[in-house]
């Protein structure tokens, strides 16, 4: 995952996504009196998204390799859709305390814990391939990806100036889904060149080989003030609960298509599965981009419902498997809709709050990213099993399909 794996922008001390895919173009920027032709790339900055690129990298590279070690040995769909689910309901635990951690021991010592847990756990599964063990793996990763996350969206916001903050996330959502793109495809290809051993080993180095970049980014928070406000309060009344829904519509079929796409076909496909996850990983941060681009100019809710059609044709389109058409364009398709939701749905949010509630947009929207990856892929590993793949992933395009009605109305208000 955790997803949105777009993993997924916000001010301190918010909550964050898997690979955090909430940092997109289409955020609204905080006032700053900051001069605007401050530096923003920076040696800190840079350090930070060195960090980030291999935290990622060490994510997504096990993230559809997981799932096919536990089929490998038996474990089946339902140990498939656990595994993606433990990680994600893992993260969204620890990403409400991640705040409080941060001000209690700063940056390197939280950022440091994150990457720990995020890699070291991977050299476990060398030892087994029983279901609790993975099970525990996937729950200490995810801790360790929610630290990861929160923390560095908090450091963003305290080393860039605030004049430039939507290029800063801009920049820093590059360094976040470019993981996706190499992982995603690179973890599956990888497993008949090296092995399971050997590519869980490369997971815990690239996450642990962040933990020399730490050094030199500040110690300490330096978080603006902001009225904190509780995650579920006046949900309805502020109009964030509707688009909250629709995102987590999108992110269940996010889950279902990285965790069960590589166990749909035959084993002696997987170069194309690999292109699939290529395909949909590229398309996902481009999408992101100009959907926040041309958000700017018509606003965002005139583009939400195009982009959830899309992602709803793209999960669609898997139920004509194994057809390789089928696969490659409707995991290009899904990865236009899933990205454009991922800026839509957070732009909209953002729109609809003042500054003081930006935390709980946030919260609300990761909440939404990390638990709708995460119960795709729980929901899907049971139903699939009785009814098979294309029936499974026919009700999968229904969910976000139900989503686009909500949408339209939100165009037409």
């Amino acid at each position: 995952m955790t997803t949105t794996y777009d993993l997924p922008t916000h001010p301190l001390p918010a909550a964050a996504s898997p690979a955090g895919s909430a940092l997109v173009a289409g955020s609204a920027p905080a006032a700053s009196s900051s001069p605007a032709g401050e530096r923003l790339l920076t040696g800190q900055f840079g350090r930070l998204l060195v960090m980030v690129f291999g935290s990622g990298l060490s994510m997504y590279l096990l993230t559809s390799v997981v799932p096919l070690y536990l089929a490998a040995n038996g474990s089946g769909g339902v140990g498939a859709g656990l595994s993606t689910a433990a990680m994600m309901f893992s993260a969204v635990a620890v990403e409400v305390l991640v705040p409080r951690m941060l001000a209690r021991w700063g940056y390197r010592v939280v950022l440091g814990l994150g990457l720990v847990l995020l890699g070291a756990p991977s050299l476990v599964l060398l030892t087994s391939a029983a279901l609790p063990l993975v099970l525990a793996v996937c729950i200490v990763r995810g801790a360790g990806l929610a630290i990861l996350v929160v923390g560095a969206v908090a450091l963003v916001a305290d080393l860039t100036p605030s004049t430039r903050r939507g290029e800063a996330l801009g920049v820093y959502g590059v360094a976040v889904g470019v993981p996706a793109v190499i992982g995603l495809p690179l973890g599956v290809y990888l497993i008949n060149v090296i092995g399971f051993g050997a590519l869980f080993i490369l997971a815990a180095i690239a996450s642990l080989a962040g933990l020399l970049a730490l050094v030199g980014l500040p110690a300490n928070v330096n978080a603006e003030e902001e009225q904190h406000v509780k995650v579920l309060g006046g949900v309805r009344r502020s109009g964030l609960l509707t688009p909250t829904l629709i995102f987590a519509a999108v992110t269940v079929a996010a889950g279902i298509s990285v965790t069960f796409l590589p166990l749909a076909v035959a084993s002696d496909k997987q170069s194309l599965i690999a292109t699939a996850l290529l395909l949909q990983a590229i398309a996902a941060p481009i999408a992101r981009w100009l959907a926040g681009r041309y958000a700017d100019r018509v606003g965002p809710a005139k583009l939400l419902a195009p982009a959830l059609i899309l992602a709803a044709v793209g999960a669609g389109s898997l139920v004509f498997l194994p057809s390789a058409v089928a696969i490659l364009i409707g995991s290009t398709c899904f990865g236009i809709g899933f990205g454009a939701a991922q800026n839509l749905t957070l732009t909209l949010m953002y729109n609809r709050v003042d500054r003081s509630r930006y935390g709980q947009v946030s919260a609300l929207w990761n909440l939404a990213y990390d638990g709708g990856w995460g119960a795709g892929a729980l929901i899907f590993g049971a139903v699939v099993g009785g009814v098979g793949f294309s029936v499974a992933f026919a009700l999968t395009a229904a969910v976000v399909a139900v989503a686009v009605v909500p949408a339209l109305r939100a165009s037409a208000a």
